[in-house]
């Protein structure tokens, strides 16, 4: 017999009963079939509800400095079956995703445009895409996962092309950041079915390494007092020089856009943040100078909202200036925001000015929510791509003590979860991709994890590169559907 998940109660173990051992779905080896794409049908509607499924969650909280589980919720689910007057459709792609239906100018590089209401990527081929990924689409480096990928691979070449395979045959057509780029570019299904791919170039973490002064936080690089470097007058000059790299990625129209960093602590706190810096500090001097120069113009407020205005707009200004000048065929996709960022519109305002698409990483919300999105379009005038979102489950046997996602029950209700958020991003109009984080799970064993990926069960396959099948389920009937549903959904919009 086996702990039923759906029963251990969380905290203590999540919900207590017990299921017998058969009635578990166990993962199953990763392996590609001569098949690389999906081809079991989607569920077709079954008279249920929208949202009628009820699955409970919990996620890990700081409450006075420790981690602590926060209350169970239940949260109001809705799946593919549910929507009445839905046909699922596989409709025919290009090679790399995009509907064959509709064309638009093709350049040879992805481009964003809106088109009847409703925001694209436009691929290489014209065609308009979805951009459906996995983030950190490379195989683990803990000791653990690099012996479990000998074993079952032998080499990095044959992990790439079956796992190329996998994410074929379960609707993705991209990887996120922090993805093996150089063995993406060298997988033998690439010419004939490439994935598009991203990279992340850590513009200001990498600089703040180079400067000295961060420390460690869960998840992105710490800034003192959460402000960043950007009126440091070293910070322009290493941003023009890293940049160079990128120009071995300009003509590859494979390659998707770029991500300058990752969760920047940009907010409407970070006035204040500069002005609590050592006096002699690059950031002190320059925000008491922008205080001085405004101060008595506005309420406490309104100055707070108009320095992150200017601070953001000289951050997105200096590392879009220096893409563009190495490489002006692809895209600047942002930092990846989270936290405040995704709530302030000073923020928006400036990467719609710089970038031609905005990552969000979007935690904290079962749902998308409609109203937060639309204002994301509104401030910004570009469309946005979900860049990190996910669930994890007690079925896995992980702690799961560490990162953001929700912790439920099941493998089953990841995929369920995975479902309900991505119908509500295809209703946005606003929302050109997601990608998962991420493709494979946290090493519990790893001695140099980062402090946010240390026990978790994140991944589509486990550290021993297993998938787990109810999970990727619910992926493989919803990505290949995605235009058929995004059709839907404009129909349905309709007066």
């Amino acid at each position: 017999m086996r702990l039923n998940p759906r029963c251990l109660p969380i905290p203590a173990l999540f919900f207590t009963c017990l299921l017998p051992l058969a009635a578990q779905t166990p993962a199953q080896p990763a392996s590609a079939t001569s098949l690389l794409f999906p081809t079991n049908p989607a569920p077709a509607y079954n008279g249920t509800k929208e949202f009628s499924i009820d699955i409970k969650s919990t996620k890990m909280n700081k409450v006075d400095g420790k981690d602590v589980w926060a209350p169970q919720q239940v949260n109001r689910t809705r799946v593919m079956e549910q929507l009445a007057g839905f046909t699922p459709k596989i409709l025919p792609t290009d090679k790399w995703g995009g509907r064959l239906d509709r064309t638009e100018s093709a350049t040879g590089f992805f481009y964003t445009k809106k088109v009847d209401g409703r925001w694209w990527v436009i691929d290489p081929a014209g065609h308009e895409y979805f951009n459906i990924a996995l983030v950190e689409l490379a195989p683990s480096h803990s000791p653990n996962g690099k012996a479990a990928m000998e074993k079952l691979y032998g080499d990095k070449a044959t992990w790439m092309k079956k796992t190329h395979a996998l994410l074929l045959q379960n609707g993705f057509n991209s990887a996120g950041a922090w993805s093996d780029v150089d063995a993406i570019r060298a997988s033998t299904l690439q010419p004939n079915h490439p994935l598009s791919y991203t990279v992340i170039l850590n513009f200001m973490a990498d600089y703040g390494k180079k400067r000295g002064g961060l420390h460690d936080t869960p998840g992105h690089a710490g800034f003192p007092n959460d402000t960043i470097f950007v009126f440091d007058p070293g910070f322009q000059k290493y941003v023009e020089e890293a940049a160079k790299q990128v120009r071995q990625y300009a003509a590859d129209p494979n390659l998707f856009g770029y991500f300058s960093d990752n969760e920047l602590p940009l907010s409407r706190k970070n006035l204040d943040g500069y002005l609590n810096l050592p006096h002699n500090e690059p950031g002190y001097i320059a925000a008491k100078k922008w205080l001085d120069e405004h101060k008595g113009t506005a309420s406490p407020d309104e100055l707070n909202k108009q320095f992150l205005a200017y601070e953001a707009d000289l951050y997105y200004s200096i590392v879009s200036s220096a893409l563009r000048k190495n490489d002006p065929n692809h895209m600047f996709l942002g930092s990846r925001n989270t936290g405040e960022a995704r709530n302030d519109e000073e923020v928006f305002r400036a990467l719609g000015k710089y970038s031609d698409c905005i990552s969000i990483n979007y935690y904290n919300s079962w749902t998308p929510d409609s109203s937060l999105l639309a204002n994301w379009e509104r401030w910004s005038g570009k469309p946005q791509i979900i860049t990190e979102w996910y669930t994890k489950a007690a079925d896995s046997g992980m702690p799961n003590t560490t990162g953001a996602g929700w912790l439920v029950a099941t493998q089953a209700e990841r995929g369920e979860f995975y479902q309900n958020f991505v119908l509500g991003l295809i209703a946005s109009k606003s929302i050109v991709g997601w990608q998962w984080f991420k493709y494979q799970d946290n090493d519990p064993n790893d001695p140099h994890a980062e402090l946010s990926n240390k026990d978790a069960n994140k991944g589509v396959v486990n550290i021993q590169f297993k998938n787990y099948g109810p999970l990727l389920e619910r992926m493989r009937q919803l990505n290949p559907n995605a235009y058929a549903l995004a059709d839907y959904f404009d129909k349905a919009a309709k007066p």
